[in-house]
C-alpha cells in the first residue's frame, strides 16, 4: 500500500476559475498537457505568437529540475524532497525520478490551487517503501509548509527544498528570498536548496511577453536578474557550474547543445 496524504488549507474549498488563464495550466499546456482549459491556451498562444521560446524555457526548466533531484538522490544521498509550487503532475514529477533511483525517499509537493490539488490526490502515488504527501498552501506561508510537511518528513534529516519557477510570483525580491530563509532555516545541516526561475536581461523579446501576460489578469510571474537569483543562495555551498542558464547546468551528454536562455537555475548545500 503506499504512503499518501494530503493536508487540507484554505485553498482545499475554493473552486477552479476558468474564465481566467493560469499559470500552472498554462506551463502544463506549454509541456504539451492536457489539464488545462481554452482560456490557459489562449493566454499560451497568445505568449508563444509574441515568444515562442517559452516552450524550450518550459522544457529545459523541467529538464533541469530532473537532473537536480537525480544529482541528490544519487551523488548527495538525499532522500527526503519539499517540492514547493510543485504545478500541475506532468511526466518526471520529483517523486517518480527520486524514488526510481531510491525507492523508500519521501516527497511532499505543496501548491494552493484547486486543480492542482485534484491531480494531486489521483496521480502522485509512492512507491511502498516511500511517501508521497501534498500541502494545500502558499509559498508567502512558509510556517505553515513546514509544519504540515513535518507530519511526512523528518525535518531533523537533510532534506532537498525545491523553489522552481515559483519565486517569480512574489512581487518583493526581499520577501521571496525572506521566504527561502524561513525555509531553509527550518532544514538542518547537509540540506539542500534548488532553485530556478526566468531571468531578466537576457531576451527583451521574452521580458516584453511577460510583461504583456502579466496584464493579462493571470497572477503576475516576476522576471529577476541573475543576480538577484543568485542572491537567494547566499550562505550556501553552490555547487558547480553555479547559477547558469538552465540548460549550461551538467547537461546529460544525451541533451541537445545548451543554448542560453532566460530561465537560470542552481543547487547549493546548506553548511
Amino acid at each position: 500500500m503506499t504512503d499518501q496524504a494530503t493536508t487540507p488549507g484554505p485553498a482545499s474549498h475554493q473552486k477552479i476559475d476558468t474564465s481566467v488563464p493560469h499559470s500552472a495550466r498554462i506551463w502544463n499546456y506549454w509541456l504539451g498537457g492536457k489539464d488545462n482549459y481554452p482560456v490557459d491556451e489562449q493566454a499560451g498562444d497568445a505568449y508563444t505568437a509574441v515568444f515562442p521560446g517559452i516552450v524550450t524555457i518550459a522544457r529545459s526548466s523541467r529538464a533541469f529540475l530532473r537532473r537536480n533531484i537525480t544529482y541528490l538522490v544519487s551523488e548527495a544521498g538525499i532522500r527526503q524532497f519539499l517540492d514547493v509550487g510543485t504545478g500541475l503532475p506532468t511526466a518526471e514529477n520529483t517523486h517518480q525520478v527520486a524514488q526510481r533511483i531510491a525507492p523508500e525517499t519521501r516527497i511532499v509537493y505543496v501548491d494552493n490551487d484547486p486543480m492542482v490539488l485534484a491531480h494531486a490526490r489521483a496521480l502522485l502515488y509512492s512507491t511502498p517503501e516511500g511517501a508521497t504527501a501534498y500541502v494545500d498552501s502558499n509559498v508567502l506561508d512558509p510556517d505553515r509548509i513546514l509544519t504540515a510537511a513535518a507530519e511526512t518528513l523528518d525535518l531533523g534529516r537533510p532534506t532537498a527544498l525545491i523553489l522552481s519557477n515559483i519565486l517569480g510570483h512574489v512581487a518583493d525580491h526581499d520577501r521571496a528570498r525572506s521566504i527561502v530563509t524561513s525555509l531553509l532555516g527550518a532544514l538542518p545541516s547537509g540540506s539542500y536548496l534548488s532553485v530556478n526561475d526566468g531571468s531578466r536581461g537576457i531576451d527583451p523579446v521574452f521580458e516584453q511577453a511577460q510583461d504583456a501576460y502579466n496584464e493579462s489578469g493571470a497572477v503576475p510571474y516576476n522576471l529577476r536578474t541573475v543576480d538577484e537569483i543568485t542572491a537567494y543562495f547566499d550562505g550556501l555551498e553552490l555547487l558547480d557550474p553555479g547559477v547558469v542558464p538552465v540548460p549550461f547546468w551538467r547537461p546529460d551528454p544525451a541533451d541537445p547543445t545548451p543554448e542560453v536562455i532566460g530561465e537560470h537555475g542552481g543547487l547549493a548545500r546548506k553548511p
